[in-house]
């Protein structure tokens, strides 16, 4: 049967390439919960399997998805739609690193938002490491916009601390500067005072965003509404700024109408946006 074509006023297909998070509150899980409510079609090609352990204070317990598996979801995807938006987040092992490098390279998509989750807990620290600098060394160059939280914008610039929103605009600073990206630098709860700010800096402007702190403890899966929300705006033809404001509404909406459960976190609600 011919397939038919998309009608003139079909959503813009935006892919996420991360890990699946069981309890629903990070990772592709989130990721497709935002596509849905930024009104994109999402996609998710699956890095890994996290599973918190319930009996051992909720350690992350990590499964790395088989590279051929990896490439073969990227395959059917590729050829099912042109993906021109992707955002990025857990990857886990260098192997999967390579796959997913090597595919950017193939097809060579306009939008990359890179949410740079470094070091995974359910790692042993030298494969963790070995993780992190193939990150930097392969996904980092090919990224077009990233969304640090205060750990990675720390590692990331190279700064023994960020304790001030002009640390963190330094931050920003660096890390564009270091990767050519435009940089979304996340202070959130990890500042101090009344506001959750992040540090918008394109290499043109700097900008600081805004808005009311909820509580003083971070809420799971705000880090990957945050780059979701920014790569579904993207998606639809937003400016990088316009993107980075329409994310972090969505996100405060999100932490406000936060599920709490059984385990020692809350998790964000999309739909909570309304």
């Amino acid at each position: 049967m011919a397939q038919l074509p998309s009608t003139p006023d079909a959503p813009p297909v935006v892919l996420t390439i991360a890990g699946s998070e069981a309890t629903g509150g990070a990772g592709a899980q989130t990721d497709l919960k935002t596509f849905q409510q930024s009104g994109v079609f999402g996609i998710a090609a699956l890095t890994c399997i996290v599973s918190f352990d319930p009996k051992h204070d909720w350690n992350h317990r990590f499964v790395p998805v088989d590279p051929q598996v990896i490439a073969d979801q990227l395959e059917a995807i590729g050829s099912a739609y042109a993906i021109d938006t992707v955002k990025i987040g857990m990857l886990g092992t260098p192997a999967t690193i390579e796959v997913v490098a090597g595919w950017l390279a193939e097809t060579q998509p306009r939008t990359v938002v890179l949410d740079p989750v470094l070091i995974c807990k359910g790692q042993e620290p030298g494969a963790a490491l070995d993780t992190d600098q193939a990150l930097r060394q392969h996904i980092l160059p090919r990224a077009t916009f990233v969304t640090p939280n205060h750990f990675e914008s720390v590692q990331l610039s190279g700064r023994e601390d960020i304790a001030s929103i002009e640390d963190l605009t330094d931050a920003a600073r660096r890390i564009h500067d270091a990767s050519g990206a435009v940089v979304l630098a996340k202070g959130g709860v990890r500042l101090a005072g009344e506001a959750a700010q992040d540090v918008f800096d394109d290499g043109s402007r700097v900008d600081i965003l805004t808005a009311p702190k909820i509580g003083e403890v971070a809420v799971s899966g705000a880090g990957c509404t945050l780059a979701a929300a920014v790569a579904a705006e993207l998606g639809k033809g937003a400016d990088p700024l316009t993107a980075a404001r329409s994310a972090k509404s969505l996100v405060t909406a999100s932490i406000q109408g936060r599920i709490s459960s059984n385990a020692p976190f809350d998790a964000v609600w999309q739909g909570a946006a309304g």
